[in-house]
């Protein structure tokens, strides 16, 4: 029996982290296009695809008592997308300021820029207080950062 294939997790073009996505009949609404409340997934999977790739594991942070919470985004919708549409989920890791993570996406179709968005993240203990990322976290996330710095 083979194994099948692990889905993608995208792949780092520079410190952009990108990762595909299919539009299917079931993210559209009654009039064809992405539902908006559909893009919060896609930009959530490549806030999570981008730590996954970098080595960081929600699974392994959970053990050390950490999690994160969106606390602010701002989305700006440019286009719409359609049912087959191959889109790219462009995801950057921007800067840490205490417990805070700021995060740029943007959601392409080729060249065309479909929505724009930017996301303020807090880590947290898993009983929900503020606290600094770890430091094993912030030593895998630096070389990732805007400026190279936690």
């Amino acid at each position: 029996m083979t194994t099948p294939p692990e889905p993608t997790a995208g792949a780092f073009l520079g410190r952009e982290h990108q990762l595909p996505v299919r539009i299917y009949y079931e993210d559209t609404d009654f009039s064809g296009i992405v539902y908006h409340a559909n893009y919060l997934r896609y930009l959530e999977r490549g806030r999570s695809d981008f730590f996954r790739m970098v080595g960081i594991s929600h699974t392994e942070l959970a053990k050390e008592d950490t999690a994160f919470a969106v606390i602010h985004m701002t989305l700006d919708f440019k286009r719409s997308a359609r049912v087959d549409d191959a889109l790219v989920v462009r995801t950057t890791y921007d800067r840490v300021k205490g417990a805070r993570l700021y995060v740029s996406q943007k959601v392409t179709r080729g060249d065309e820029v479909l929505l724009e968005a930017k996301a303020e993240a807090v880590c947290i203990t898993l009983d929900g207080r503020p606290r600094r990322p770890t430091a094993r976290m912030l030593s895998q996330l630096a070389p990732w950062l805007a400026d190279g710095e936690p």
